[in-house]
Parts: C-alpha cells; sequence; structure tokens
C-alpha cells in the first residue's frame, strides 16, 4: 500500500480549505489523505481527526479529515487574504515536501496560494509554487504541465510577459523542456514511447517566414534532432490547428512556448478536469488547476472536481512508481538468484 498523499492548505481566505472538506467526504478511504493547516481555518463544524503522523490516516478518515495540526499567526476570514498568515503558507508547503522526501507521503499536492498576498507577507521570492517546489528540491529546471483524460499541454515559458517570450525561448530551454516532458511520461504516466507535438511560436507556426522566423531558424531543426527511437517529436504546428479532437489522437502531450499557448486549450475543453502536473522533481506533485477564489470563499459554492482529479492522479501516479519500482526489485531478486 502507497502512503497517503499530503495536502497543503493554500491561502486560508481562499477556496483551499473548503474543498479540502469536500474532497474528503467525495474520497475517503479510497484516496487517503491528510490536510496540512491550521484546523482554525477549516470551515465550522468539519470533523477533524488530528494526526501526528502521516501513517495514522488510514484509521482517522473514516472518522473526520486527517489533518497534520500546523499553527498559524490568526485565524482566517473567508475572502479577505491575510498577511500575517503568509509565512505559515510558505511553511506548509516546506513541510509536505520534507514529508514526500522522507518517504512519509507518497506525493504532495497543493491548494491554490495567492503570490501577491506571500510577497507581500512573507518576501516570497519566487514567480509561484512550481518554482518553489523546484528550489526545495534542489532542481534548477522543472516543467508544468496540466492534464486531463482529453488532453496534456506543456508550456515551455510559463510566468513571463509575453513581449519577454521570444527572448527567453532558447533552444536550450526548448530542449530541456522536451527531455523532461518525455521523461515525465515515462515514469509517471506509464508511457514507453511518448509522442510530442510541439507548438509553433508565430502564427501559422510562421507560415514559411512571413510571420516569424524562429521556426524555419531554429525550432524545425531541434525538433529533427531529437526525434529517437525513445520518443516522437513533431512541429512546429500551427497551434490553432492542433487542439481540435481529431489532431489530438497523433500525439500524448503538447510542448507550447508559452502560457496561455498551453493553457486556454485545456481550460476550454476540461475547465473542472484538469490537474497542474510538476515534472522534473524528485517526487509526485499535483495541484488543481484554479486559484484562490477568494470572491467565492466561504459560501460553499465553490467546485471540488479539480481537486478531487488532482488528488486522484497523485494516488494513480504513486501506485505506478511503487509498482515501477517493485518490478525492479523482482528482477534484480531473480537475477541475484539465478
Amino acid at each position: 500500500m502507497t502512503a497517503p498523499i499530503a495536502l497543503t492548505c493554500g491561502d486560508p481566505a481562499g477556496i483551499g480549505p473548503e474543498l479540502a472538506v469536500k474532497a474528503w467526504q467525495t474520497l475517503g478511504a479510497d484516496c487517503p489523505f491528510f490536510w496540512i493547516g491550521d484546523p482554525r481555518h477549516l470551515p465550522r463544524d468539519t470533523p477533524v481527526v488530528e494526526i501526528t503522523a502521516p501513517d495514522q490516516v488510514i484509521g482517522a478518515c473514516a472518522r473526520g479529515l486527517p489533518v497534520l495540526a500546523h499553527e498559524f499567526a490568526a485565524a482566517s476570514t473567508p475572502g479577505s487574504p491575510d498577511m500575517r498568515n503568509a509565512r505559515g503558507v510558505v511553511e506548509v508547503i516546506e513541510r509536505a515536501v520534507a514529508l514526500v522526501q522522507s518517504g512519509a507521503a507518497s506525493a504532495v499536492c497543493t491548494a491554490p496560494i495567492s503570490k501577491k498576498v506571500l510577497i507581500d507577507g512573507a518576501e516570497f521570492a519566487y514567480p509561484g509554487h512550481t518554482e518553489f517546489l523546484a528550489a526545495l528540491a534542489g532542481r534548477e529546471r522543472v516543467v508544468m504541465m496540466l492534464a486531463s483524460e482529453r488532453l496534456r499541454v506543456i508550456p515551455t515559458t510559463i510566468h513571463i510577459a509575453l513581449a519577454d517570450v521570444p527572448r527567453v525561448l532558447t533552444p536550450n530551454l526548448l530542449r530541456e523542456t522536451i527531455a523532461i516532458t518525455a521523461d515525465g511520461l515515462r515514469q509517471q504516466f506509464g508511457i514507453s514511447h511518448p509522442r510530442l507535438a510541439v507548438a509553433g511560436l508565430n502564427p501559422h507556426a510562421g507560415e514559411g517566414g512571413a510571420m516569424g522566423d524562429e521556426e524555419l531558424a531554429w525550432i524545425a531543426p531541434l525538433i529533427a534532432e531529437l526525434t529517437s527511437d525513445a520518443m516522437t517529436v513533431t512541429g512546429p504546428h500551427p497551434a490553432d490547428t492542433l487542439f481540435h479532437a481529431a489532431a489530438r489522437k497523433n500525439y500524448d502531450a503538447v510542448v507550447a512556448m508559452y502560457h496561455d499557448q498551453a493553457l486556454i486549450p485545456i481550460k476550454t475543453l476540461d475547465f473542472d478536469l484538469g490537474v497542474n502536473i510538476t515534472l522534473g522533481l524528485p517526487f509526485i506533485r499535483t495541484s488543481p488547476d484554479h486559484g484562490t477564489a477568494f470572491d467565492i470563499a466561504g459560501q460553499g459554492i465553490a467546485n471540488p472536481t479539480s481537486l478531487i482529479e488532482a488528488l486522484k492522479c497523485a494516488q494513480t501516479m504513486a501506485r505506478r512508481s511503487t509498482d515501477s519500482v517493485s518490478g525492479s526489485l523482482a528482477r534484480y531478486d531473480a537475477g541475484a538468484r539465478s
């Protein structure tokens, strides 16, 4: 049996706490997880079972939401973020990562944070969760994937202005993104020979140089260089024809050039079912594909579907990883006995 999943609280004033309760009510013991945060921030009358270690989750989740308590500086009012709690949000993320790195948790699932609150209240030095997790793991480069049953997309550049994309987008960055994506598809999705479609940077993929020459100058040659026995890489494809149903049958994931080129298609196709996955970390991390939603926090109307899918996705990947390790050990033992 795999260890339970560590779910961080996210911003206490957002919808994270109420979604954690709804996820527990839906999943129960079928997908064991524990919430790390201040119990004061959960909705009133939430059945809470405080635990002191993740191995207590299975026994606890039948009675209530398993909570690994982490004291924050202040109580919380839904919809009204409090800068005093910013440091606690950061500490919870750090604590979750430490637990998964130790093996006590099988994966980290992160509830939404407010980057502005963390910057103003805790001098947070990162553009978002993804970059912070990479720093905690000691990885210089990780990749953000948005995934659902119908589509997987990876933006090569993420949280930067559109005007900065042509400068930041380099052959080395694209090469690393493709390599990490292919490796993640093999290890975490069980796809032995990944098929990657690469979107063009310019409209119509440059249309033969009429609308930009990056595709001709280096993107197409790089794609030709990367296709091998280990993976198939195609493109650059015009982004406006890459995401319809027939096109999606030809690849396992799309590597896009910038944030909105990747996120608009998946949020259009599967707004509530999309999951944010970080590839390239030495542990599994998923997240719902939405924000803090301060405007509806505390009203009981927030949709838990994306968080539920993120937890289920983390469980599936953790089980696949455990099965892979078990298979490798079995093959090793068989070899040692022969």
